[in-house]
């Protein structure tokens, strides 16, 4: 039954040839997918809570704790962001090269 679906789905999309171009991602290739999937996510949070940490700071209305606490939300997350930018930039080094 598979191998009929098989034939009828590539008769029907590639009239008639039976090869079917699956792409083969070796392990490194895989690895490095992973990697700056999680470096991506990893950038878009530290972005976002900069934004947050902003717009706390614009409405902490001179609130010492509230602007305190925005300042260490900006920063946090700055120092987040360039461990990342690192962690990429050295991952990606090693990936390649070996």
């Amino acid at each position: 039954m598979i191998n009929f679906l098989r034939t009828l789905a590539v008769t029907l999309v590639d009239g008639g040839s039976t090869d079917i171009d699956i792409p083969k991602l070796t392990s490194e290739q895989v690895l490095q997918n992973g990697l700056n999937l999680a470096y991506f996510l990893a950038g878009t949070v530290a972005v976002i809570v900069i934004i947050i940490g902003g717009i706390m700071y614009a409405t902490s209305a001179g609130n010492s704790g509230g602007v305190t606490k925005a300042k260490n939300m900006i920063l946090y997350s700055i120092v987040g962001l360039v461990v990342v930018i690192i962690a990429w930039a050295v991952t990606n080094f090693i990936i390649t090269t070996f």
